[in-house]
């Protein structure tokens, strides 16, 4: 909130709203469609997978699928295009895609960080690129891009993730900055931990676990308030805000209690 004023514009209303969701194959992408088709949205659903898409649209009604890949950039105009054209402009694009793999610094292969950068990093900036002039030749839309809290400050077992997450918030941040004056909201969506199939690989307790529908809920009040930033389960991503403020001597041993590693 800037002064009592919402950062951006609340997004409340949803009743045939235009929303090409990026990632929407399972997880919060599934359960955010689901809950925006309930308040009437008219979805553009992409992800890789054709199959799993077909069995969520059979659930949003109106739904279109448009399957892609986020690691090849030529797909974003493609499927830009073929939004265009069957609704001439779009009002809210989330940029939800994202990998996971546990990895700890000696871990790191070529491959698997370039595999996480391509998709958690490019793959949303590639999307930015793609969908930006179409909304400011509008003069107006939103862009939410789907970060995580992991991009707060450095974890264990998340030397690819981390940074790639950290990366968005400062993309998001810079965007709002370009946009926000030309009409344009942009939104950073920042989950602690969500049962979904990529956190399923997690071998430790993960604090304050929630589902994806009441990160759906989150993100949905989120957008209804205006916030820049929406981060949930608060009791958890307040103390990651709290402990990223603490000087490193201090930071470094929390993280370690914290995690036990």
């Amino acid at each position: 909130m800037a002064f009592g004023r919402p950062l951006n514009t609340p997004v409340r209303d949803w009743q045939c709203r235009r929303v090409w969701l990026v990632g929407a194959s399972t997880g919060i992408g599934a359960a955010l469609a689901r809950r925006l088709a309930e308040q009437g949205a008219r979805l553009a659903l992409s992800a890789r997978g054709r199959e799993k898409l077909d069995a969520l649209a059979a659930q949003c009604p109106g739904a279109h699928v448009v399957p892609m890949d986020v690691t090849q950039p030529q797909d974003y105009p493609r499927v830009r295009d073929e939004i265009l054209a069957l609704w001439g402009g779009v009002d809210v694009v989330v940029l939800n895609a994202g990998t996971y793999a546990p990895m700890r610094a000696w871990e790191l292969t070529p491959d698997l960080l370039r595999h996480t950068l391509d998709t958690n990093l490019l793959g949303v900036m590639d999307g930015v690129a793609a969908v930006v002039p179409q909304l400011l030749e509008q003069g107006s839309g939103a862009l939410v891009i789907v970060g995580s809290v992991a991009g707060y400050g450095g974890l264990p077992r998340a030397a690819a993730y981390g940074p790639s997450k950290a990366a968005l918030i400062n993309l998001a941040e810079s965007l709002y900055l370009d946009l926000a004056p030309r009409g344009i909201s942009v939104f950073l969506v920042s989950p602690g931990f969500v049962a979904t199939p990529l956190t399923a690989q997690n071998d430790f307790r993960m604090p304050a676990l929630i589902q994806p529908d009441e990160a759906a809920d989150a993100i949905v009040a989120g957008l209804a308030r205006g916030a820049f930033e929406i981060h949930f389960p608060r009791r958890f991503t307040c103390l990651m805000k709290f402990l990223r403020l603490l000087p490193y001597h201090l930071y470094f041993p929390a993280i370690r209690r914290a995690t036990g590693l």
